[in-house]
């Protein structure tokens, strides 16, 4: 326990220099659409190479970052560097951005993207803030106010990890979110023909039609997958 400590710690101190040591970067992964396959937008993903340890996955430092308080500068510059990225695609192409909790709940969350699709010049329209079922932990007045501010300053928002933890309907009342997102667990082997999967992509994706939501399944890996999110 005492090693796991003092590893955590000096991985900590590691995470707070990465920016200024251009250690952090962005991938980007396409979003493809089902029927045509063609590409309508891309996810930015923030990833760390180390220079002692390599690539460490996002899964380890992103909680990092948000128990250090450092998730709100990771962000931030997530959020530049895809936007600026964005201004050299075709117009038609969406950049998508997660905001975790802390992100969501921090005050000038708003003046911060306001700001930056200002600086970019990217139509608002173009842009889709992901965000996960943990903001509803503090689910109350303030929690309103930012979705509504959001949705103001024109960009799109997407409910992402859908169907996992403490996943709740009642919020899909109010929420104005454009987009549900599937996870990937119920994706990958949801061909199977003795998998339950594909009957509960079905019956999100219909909920989300219903509600004029558009749906996106994450972890698509193989074309027989592919062809169930087409059906």
């Amino acid at each position: 326990m005492h090693s796991e400590a003092s590893d955590r710690q000096v991985l900590e101190s590691d995470l707070r220099q990465a920016l200024e040591r251009n250690e952090i970067w962005v991938a980007y992964q396409p979003i493809v659409r089902a029927a045509g396959e063609e590409i309508s937008g891309f996810e930015a993903l923030a990833r760390w190479n180390h220079p002692v340890r390599g690539p460490i996955g996002p899964d380890k430092f992103i909680p990092l970052a948000e128990e250090c308080g450092m998730i709100g500068k990771i962000g931030q510059f997530v959020l530049h560097t895809a936007l600026s990225e964005a201004t050299g695609w075709p117009d038609s192409v969406r950049i998508a951005v997660n905001l975790s909790p802390i992100q969501f709940n921090d005050p000038s969350i708003i003046d911060i993207v306001g700001a930056t699709i200002a600086e970019t010049k990217v139509r608002a329209e173009r842009v889709e803030l992901e965000i996960t079922e943990g903001v509803f932990l503090a689910d109350n007045d303030a929690t309103d106010v930012t979705f509504a501010r959001l949705k103001a300053l024109g960009v799109r928002l997407a409910l992402d990890d859908f169907g996992t933890g403490y996943s709740s309907l009642g919020y899909l009342k109010k929420a104005p979110f454009d987009k549900i997102k599937i996870d990937q667990s119920f994706v990958r082997g949801a061909a199977t023909a003795t998998n339950r999967n594909a009957a509960i992509i079905r019956a999100i994706v219909t909920l989300a039609d219903t509600l004029g939501m558009d749906s996106c399944a994450e972890g698509v890996e193989t074309h027989d997958d592919l062809q169930l999110i087409r059906d």
